[in-house]
């Protein structure tokens, strides 16, 4: 049994959805069924009446449902000892980023943290946008940092999670220059000359914002894909090599635009083919009796108290954050 069946089980009931807690816990929904059934085969009985809408708890759902909150809180106050024996006088703040901002975003940000907020301990997990956000979501870590885009939100819920704003990020596509410094490739391309084309993996956050600018591309744009992967640095190396045209965050570029190593693939007719994102800092808002009384029981069983440097850190995040008309 894991302990993020009997999350999804706690979501359930209280949301009396199994859609609703599928988008709050980050999976799809037919994962999110899958997990409760394995809960259910853990336990030997039925703990969903699926029989009624909205969903109903059997009695042995309620049970557990009960039992599950005494649980997690135990467990969560279990870790965070275990977490303070660790870190004693340490005061380490762990951040979940995604691999991109890890490799561009963080670094720089960090330095400048370090000139005007002072030295810091930090731990960086870098993984992919969906298990970074878990992260958050299953408090293991302090702060997420991550991108924002108005078309691709993460379903955070706002009474339980605050965020700041840190900057901005712009992608837009890039290549290498050819012996005259001229671009080797340069968009729009033709039906009968498609451009090759260095594309993120199905499913990466960033080529979900490429797809969304493309589509509101002026003109049609031919691509012939030659190579993919989840992470903007495996394109820019490929991109770095000749192999074709990348679309990429400028923090990943700059110098190699400073150097000349890569130049912009746009034509005059397209410039302006670009995405600019929020960069955003994320965190669970801290416990207290106020905060605890507008959260439900099972978000009061998970919530992190927060340590005394990530609270310093967070204030002087809110008080310089960047300014944004985001809502």
């Amino acid at each position: 049994m894991e302990t993020k069946w009997l999350e999804d089980f706690v979501s359930l009931a209280e949301t009396r959805s199994f859609s609703r807690s599928a988008q709050l816990r980050h999976v799809t929904q037919p994962a999110f069924s899958r997990r409760i059934q394995s809960l259910e085969a853990w336990a030997g009985t039925d703990l969903v009446d699926r029989s009624s809408y909205p969903t109903r708890l059997t009695s042995a759902g309620e049970t557990l449902y009960d039992q599950s909150l005494e649980m997690l809180q135990s467990l969560q106050s279990t870790r965070a000892m275990l977490r303070g024996h660790n870190v004693a006088g340490q005061d380490f703040i762990e951040f979940a980023v995604p691999h991109t901002l890890a490799f561009t975003f963080f670094p720089a940000w960090v330095s400048g943290l370090r000139e005007k907020f002072g030295p810091i301990k930090s731990r960086l997990i870098a993984l992919n946008v969906h298990d970074a956000v878990m992260r958050l979501v299953e408090g293991s870590c302090d702060l997420l940092i991550a991108y924002h885009h108005p078309s691709q939100p993460y379903q955070l819920d706002t009474d339980r999670y605050e965020m700041v704003s840190l900057g901005e990020e712009t992608i837009a596509p890039y290549v290498k220059p050819d012996a005259d410094g001229a671009p080797m490739f340069m968009l729009p391309g033709t039906a009968a000359q498609p451009l090759p084309y260095l594309g993120y993996a199905p499913g990466a956050y960033l080529g979900q914002m490429v797809e969304t600018m493309l589509k509101q591309a002026p003109g049609a744009v031919h691509f012939d894909r030659v190579y993919e992967t989840d992470m903007a640095e495996g394109l820019r190396a490929m991109a770095l090599e000749g192999h074709g045209i990348a679309f990429l965050p400028h923090s990943a570029v700059k110098k190699d635009l400073r150097s000349k190593k890569l130049v912009s693939a746009l034509s005059p007719k397209l410039q302006g083919l670009e995405i600019t994102m929020e960069v955003r800092a994320y965190r669970e808002r801290p416990s207290g009796k106020e905060a605890a009384r507008s959260l439900s029981p099972a978000q009061r069983a998970q919530t992190r108290s927060p340590k005394g440097t990530t609270q310093a850190l967070w204030d002087y995040l809110v008080v310089h954050a960047a300014p944004t008309d985001s809502k």
